[in-house]
């Protein structure tokens, strides 16, 4: 199994300091930990930021091959405020360098080659550049995970509908499903029957809602699943989403039941958010499920 993301690389910015993040990178580095394998597809400027990102993709050993550098837009920033629920609100700085993703021989090859799920969001495809790069990657016959990521106003229909229309899997959170009723059904908000009319309307296999520390509901093959967390020993919910989705994305590969990946999956985003930052220094919280993962 071997999984690509492709997408924004960014630090993101605290009142008191700067982390590398990035959905895309949050992503494939918990996949990277649990299976051992995985690569991103991504843009850095050419500036001591990105510089930053390089050495420390390195030291978090995963490949730089895919990543491009850009001499003339700077590396992509967002300023980050947490609330009194530790949950952050994102303000993302426009014309960056994962904006102009471009289209390569080396990343062609890792997509037709090397690739069994290709891992993309909305945020990616904001600028013409990306989009079109990212969408080229569209069709080859492998699967697709979409985590829409709706900030701001870095989305439009068109590309939720291509997102849609591509993806195998889509993980959503409870207030981005109520967008996607408001912009393609216009109905009384339902959280079962608008997840099962968009499965019907753009033959989607897995659907993710989640509710932050209330769980999450799966649906798949007409079964849903309801997973709620109680632990509440939060102290930083930044990437949890992204350590969730990587869990869903791995165990929908591996064929788990949808309980299963749902309880797994709610389980190491919780731990996510006992430590600080999106990426753990740690590896311990990942030894259940490489176990998991590798059948032990």
């Amino acid at each position: 199994m071997n999984i690509t993301s492709i997408g924004e690389t960014l630090f993101d910015i605290f009142p008191s300091h700067k982390k590398l993040g990035g959905a895309p990178l949050n992503f494939i580095y918990h996949v990277k930990k649990i299976t051992g394998r995985g690569n991103i597809i991504s843009r850095v400027g050419k500036d001591v930021l990105g510089a930053k990102a390089l050495a420390e993709i390195q030291k978090l050993k995963i490949s730089t091959q895919y990543i491009q550098q850009d001499k003339i837009h700077p590396t992509g920033i967002a300023n980050i405020e947490m609330n009194e629920d530790k949950e952050p609100s994102f303000t993302i700085d426009t014309d960056r360098a994962f904006d102009f993703i471009e289209q390569t021989d080396e990343a062609e090859d890792l997509i037709n080659l090397d690739t069994d799920v290709l891992y993309f969001g909305t945020l990616g495809q904001r600028s013409k550049t990306s989009r079109e790069t990212i969408q080229s990657y569209f069709n080859r016959g492998i699967k697709y995970f979409c985590d829409l990521n709706l900030r701001q106003k870095f989305y439009s229909e068109d590309i939720i509908r291509s997102s849609l229309e591509t993806a195998d899997i889509i993980k959503v959170n409870y207030s981005e499903l109520k967008t996607l009723n408001d912009i393609l059904f216009k109905t009384e908000y339902n959280t079962e029957r608008i997840a099962l009319e968009l499965m019907e309307q753009f033959k989607i296999n897995l659907l993710a809602v989640t509710r932050g520390k209330d769980g999450s509901t799966l649906f798949e093959n007409g079964e849903r699943s309801d997973f709620s967390q109680t632990d509440s020993d939060i102290v930083d919910t930044t990437g949890a989403g992204d350590a969730f989705s990587a869990v869903l994305c791995i165990g929908f590969m591996q064929g788990w039941d949808l309980m299963q990946i749902n309880k797994h999956a709610n389980d190491f985003a919780c731990e996510v958010c006992k430590v600080e930052g999106a990426l753990p220094k740690s590896d311990r919280i990942y030894e259940d499920l490489i176990s998991l993962a590798n059948g032990f």
